[in-house]
């Protein structure tokens, strides 16, 4: 029988990692476990009982009753590392420790989760949701809610607007109703925009048709510009162009001669203004430097077979024959300083309204101005096209006639309110540093009911 040579006892393996220890080692030199916390295998190895079972462990030599270590996966990964709040600990007298307090719940808002709850749909507003049912009682804290009919607040839709036009509730400055304005009336439409600069639109139109006595179709576009150094200049323009259009549709069909007609359609808009400098709204805003309310106008009458011009100011009338192979014209002469240079000879056009005082106005209604001129004229085109009513807040970005006729579409008969949008649009483009007001009338005149396609 072969005798058995013994055995030399199997270095320790560091109970982390597996790793073979030095005897002595306090710490594992792979993973750096403590083995100070571990306790020193017994010199003897457990008895193997028949069948494999392996006896008991016997309690460790310092009494503490260590957890078993969970077994390695057999293909040489270290055992799981238990975590501190996994093991029971001990006090410096070998204590059980008691069981730490339950840490309060974390707010939903605490940190960064990525498994939050879907988000509502709507956020509560600050103001109450106008959806609601608003005869509901307000609660105590929240703003009365506006009467029937009252004007709403665009920003916070709860908010009654006063007469200053700032809402009660948010105090946001609400949008004038004059700011954007277009209006079709049968063949003929207007666009007035604030403009990109000014704080409001201050210029003004009024269109309209009517017939005269034979029952021939006319149409009538007024547009007029307040002047910004004036008191209530918005006020002087609108009650200008509503009082010319007026009066050009009450004349008319009575058998005014047309070019009469407008000559005393511009005597009634002066006369309309004059009556502003009297109210006590003037004497209110007026300051003691400042003028009377004050504006330009322009306007044009077209029938079957004769186109009439009016003016006072620098506002123009433009002639685009709907043939663009035929040339275009001017219609109006301003009323200003660069004009009369031009007028005078003393500087050509080009150099007249480059100088910083070309738009210097000589001409104007309103109760400080000099003596009344209302400018006429009446024209008779032998073919079709397009009547351009404007301030200079157009003109200014296409000042001669060609540039007016480029900037016009070519459908601008058929289509005058696309028309007139896109002429404001093209101002709006340059830079729209003064307000932009535009009437479109197609020549000859269009019979009643005949609008834009």
């Amino acid at each position: 029988m072969m005798s058995q040579m013994p055995q030399q006892a199997a270095v320790s393996k560091c109970p982390s990692c597996e790793e073979p220890l030095e005897s002595g080692d306090r710490f594992c030199g792979a993973c750096g476990y403590d083995l100070s916390a571990v306790p020193p295998r017994p010199d003897d190895h457990p008895a193997v009982a028949a069948g494999g079972a392996v006896p008991a462990p016997a309690p460790a030599p310092d009494g503490v009753d260590w957890p078993a270590a969970r077994d390695s996966d057999g293909q040489g990964r270290p055992v799981p590392v238990h975590a501190a709040a996994e093991l029971p600990g001990t006090d410096s007298g070998g204590s059980p420790l008691p069981p730490p307090p339950a840490a309060p719940p974390v707010p939903p808002s605490a940190g960064v989760r990525f498994d939050r709850p879907g988000e509502p749909e709507e956020y509560p507003l600050q103001a109450p949701d106008p959806r609601l049912d608003t005869a509901a009682a307000p609660r105590s804290d929240s703003p009365a809610a506006p009467a029937p009919g009252a004007k709403v607040c665009v920003a916070c839709r709860a908010g009654r607007v006063d007469d200053d036009g700032y809402c009660e509730n948010c105090g946001h400055a609400q949008p004038r109703e004059r700011d954007h304005m277009e209006q079709e009336s049968g063949p003929v439409a207007a666009v007035s925009d604030r403009g990109l600069r000014h704080h409001r639109n201050e210029d003004a139109f009024s269109v309209g048709c009517t017939t005269l006595p034979d029952g021939a179709p006319a149409s009538v576009a007024i547009v007029c510009d307040g002047v910004s150094s004036a008191t209530r200049p918005d006020d002087a323009s609108l009650a200008a162009s509503r009082a010319a259009g007026e009066s050009l549709l009450t004349a008319l069909p009575r058998g005014t001669h047309p070019q009469q007609a407008m000559h005393d359609a511009i005597l009634a808009a002066s006369h309309a203004v004059n009556a502003l400098a009297d109210e006590p709204a003037t004497a209110r805003e007026q300051g003691p430097h400042q003028n009377a309310p004050a504006c330009t106008l322009v306007g044009a009458v077209v029938t079957a077979g004769l186109l009439v011009v009016g003016w006072v100011g620098d506002s123009r009338v433009y002639w685009v024959p709907a043939d663009r192979a035929t040339p275009p014209a001017r219609l109006t002469e301003d009323d200003s300083w660069a004009a009369q240079m031009v007028a005078a000879g003393l500087m050509s056009e080009a150099e007249a309204y480059a100088d910083d005082r070309a738009h210097a106005i000589t001409g104007w209604l309103g109760a400080d101005a000099y003596e009344l001129e209302p400018h006429t004229a009446s024209f008779k085109p032998d073919r079709p096209g397009v009547v351009v009513v404007c301030t200079d807040g157009l003109w200014n970005y296409a000042e001669s006639a060609e540039e007016m006729a480029d900037a016009m579409p070519l459908d601008a008969a058929v289509r005058p309110l696309h028309g007139a949008r896109v002429l404001v649009g093209h101002a709006l483009d340059g830079g729209g540093h003064d307000n932009v007001t535009v009437a479109l009338v197609p020549f000859p005149a269009v019979p009643q009911g005949a609008g834009s396609a």
